[in-house]
């Protein structure tokens, strides 16, 4: 493709005109949401709604008064979830730049501040490429939160992406964010097909090389949260695939000083309070990680620090010091982190 951003932009505002023109389920997301997001869901536009293409659900929880900034926003249905997550006093910017998706955000702005009982909005939307965030007047150190849903894909510079999300990210902050990924190295031929482009297929990276860019970035412990294979559903497409396997999946990156890069046993112990709306009985930090409310568990370092350097906190109790080094944290893994399709998932710790 002579220029990407030019092919999306058309992809994005042009060609498709609502998720149902896409020609692969990759873009399209796969779970259940919770209840309470479903019941934001219900207060958004049905225009909003239907022009949405993502392939996850890019959002976390304690998200009360945050900060949050969303990359490749589209038509602003995510964006509008959080609003009404975050508060009044939180404040959501979206950063697009396909113009017809950018339209039906901001016009549907004023009937989301007042179909949420908000005196004023707290979202605003931005025209701009993700891959140049510099340009866009954005304090560094300035979000406690930044999610994408389904568009790192398509960017062409994806380390600059994840370099200026770290950049941009307070202390204990954190990207989270799904998108899809490949069991390897997509061939330039497939990169140079502006379909398979914008349907997120041959812009996926290689879950390798995304966890090298990601730890280069300065996010040492990737943690994935959610992931799901795609299964494409067009016979043309999958003939043009191959033997490729893609894969839906949600990570958090922590901006965290001190994290290592093994899970490393100083013989830590976290209890979760339960005092985390919309999760009482148990809280999940990422998909080994579920914390029972009230039961000790032992933790890895990174793990501890995941909890006790961010917003999460409040909502644990810690046990435990940095006194003693016991060695490698048992039960780690470094195989492919993804579920196969035997529905196995790699060991981790």
């Amino acid at each position: 493709m002579k220029d990407v951003h030019e092919e999306v932009k058309n992809y994005y505002g042009k060609e498709l005109t609502v998720s149902e023109d896409l020609k692969t389920n990759a873009c399209c997301t796969m779970e259940e949401p919770a209840e309470y997001i479903k019941a934001a869901l219900a207060n958004i536009h049905d225009e909003v709604m239907a022009k949405y293409y993502g392939c996850g659900l890019a959002i976390p929880s304690k998200l009360e008064g945050l900060r949050i900034l969303d990359l490749g926003s589209g038509s602003g249905r995510d964006c509008f979830i959080l609003s009404q997550l975050v508060g009044q006093n939180g404040e959501v910017i979206g950063v697009d730049m396909t113009d017809e998706q950018l339209e039906v955000a901001n016009r549907h702005i004023d009937y989301h501040t007042k179909q949420f009982g908000y005196n004023r909005s707290n979202v605003r939307f931005i025209k701009g490429n993700i891959e140049s965030l510099e340009t866009l007047n954005l304090a560094p150190q300035s979000f406690d939160l930044i999610i994408s849903n389904c568009v790192i894909n398509l960017a062409k510079d994806k380390a600059k992406v994840l370099a200026d999300t770290y950049r941009l990210l307070k202390p204990g902050g954190e990207m989270y964010f799904s998108d899809v990924y490949s069991d390897r190295r997509i061939s330039q031929k497939l990169q140079d097909d502006p379909m398979l482009w914008g349907e997120c297929l041959s812009g996926a990276l290689y879950w390798n090389d995304f966890l090298r860019m990601a730890r280069t970035a300065g996010f040492t412990d990737p943690r994935s949260v959610k992931n799901n294979p795609i299964t494409i559903e067009n016979k043309e497409v999958e003939e043009k695939c191959g033997d490729i396997k893609f894969f839906s999946v949600t990570y958090r990156l922590w901006k965290i000083d001190g994290l290592e890069d093994e899970c490393e046993d100083y013989g830590q112990a976290v209890a979760y309070k339960g005092t985390i709306k919309n999760n009482i009985s148990s809280f999940d930090l990422d998909d080994h990680h579920n914390f029972p409310k009230n039961k000790i568990m032992t933790v890895c370092g990174n793990t501890y620090k995941m909890l006790y350097d961010t917003r999460l906190a409040e909502h644990f109790e810690f046990y435990g010091s940095w006194n003693t080094h016991y060695g490698i944290f048992e039960g780690c893994g470094g195989a492919m982190p993804f579920s196969t399709e035997n529905g196995e998932t790699a060991g981790c710790c």
